[in-house]
């Protein structure tokens, strides 16, 4: 398949990002957005306007979907004006909303009724790795089908791997939320041990972030908690989505987890406080306040 023209739903944090690495591959790309003012840079940069989810993915070859909980992903697929209301052969659909693998399931059996193709594609890296276009990439799907976008997956993506069938790249995402979450816990006490000792915490984070105890967070969301900077590279909110369906998931499983039920209280005690629309690194604040 030739793709010239690329429908992309859902243009937040890092939506808006991902959309202009493909403006700028040539793509013609149309997009959708609950709230068109926050797309107004991406028009002036090229982006096409379309008022519903249909709309958008009329003439495209390829659909991305990036929303915010699996409601939205159920209403943009399977609700009125949506994608599968007037999906064709030979279309692909590609949902990078971390979402349930259950329904990622859903909505490649319905791609394969109508002919159409699927593939769930959560990924990592926030507002960072989508800026940079080096966001990793979980797939899961048909593997010709994954293949066959994958030089799309390119432009914005550095880490790309197959996980196997549909529903298996968001097991993997619940993976890494998991190893986050409990991750972030360990990054905030290890700011606050530092600073409660009398250190420098930066020339600490200097020592550390490149040692044994180094990871993505540590690098990129420490020196923002030291700055006071919570403005969000990933929503709290989100976060919080994420691990109630990792939770959900290991519970089908039989699988107990404590350490994930400790993040997950912790960053529901800063719902509570109002703090669901910052940075997943504001639970810096549970210890700092």
């Amino acid at each position: 398949m030739v793709v010239k023209h690329i429908a992309f739903i859902g243009t937040g944090v890092m939506g808006s990002s991902i959309v202009r690495h493909l403006l700028k591959a040539n793509y013609n790309v149309t997009i959708y957005s609950r709230t068109k003012s926050k797309a107004k840079s991406l028009l002036e940069e090229g982006a096409v306007w379309t008022d519903t989810p249909s709309q958008a993915v009329e003439a495209a070859e390829v659909i991305f979907t990036m929303a915010g909980y699996p409601a939205d992903v159920e209403s943009i697929y399977f609700g009125e004006n949506g994608i599968f209301e007037v999906g064709k052969p030979g279309q692909i659909v590609v949902d990078m909303t971390t979402s349930s693998p259950e329904l990622a399931k859903k909505i490649a059996n319905r791609a394969t009724e109508m002919q159409m193709s699927s593939i769930d594609a959560p990924v990592s890296g926030g507002d960072i790795g989508a800026q940079n276009g080096v966001l990793s990439i979980m797939c899961g799907g048909d593997k010709a089908v994954f293949e066959e976008i994958q030089p799309i997956l390119q432009v914005f993506g550095k880490d790309i791997v197959y996980q196997g069938n549909a529903g298996a790249g968001q097991h993997t995402k619940m993976a890494n939320q998991i190893a986050i979450a409990t991750n972030m816990i360990g990054v905030c006490e290890a700011i606050i041990y530092a600073e409660k000792a009398g250190l420098d915490p930066r020339t600490v984070l200097s020592s550390i972030a490149s040692g044994a105890a180094g990871s993505w967070s540590l690098s990129n969301l420490a020196p923002r908690m030291l700055e006071g900077n919570f403005e969000p590279g990933f929503y709290v909110k989100h976060f919080l989505k994420d691990m109630d369906i990792a939770l959900a998931e290991a519970e089908l499983m039989e699988l107990e987890l404590p350490g994930l039920k400790l993040a997950r209280s912790m960053y529901n005690e800063l719902v509570a406080k109002g703090y669901g629309e910052k940075g997943t690194q504001v639970l810096y604040e549970n210890y700092s306040s």
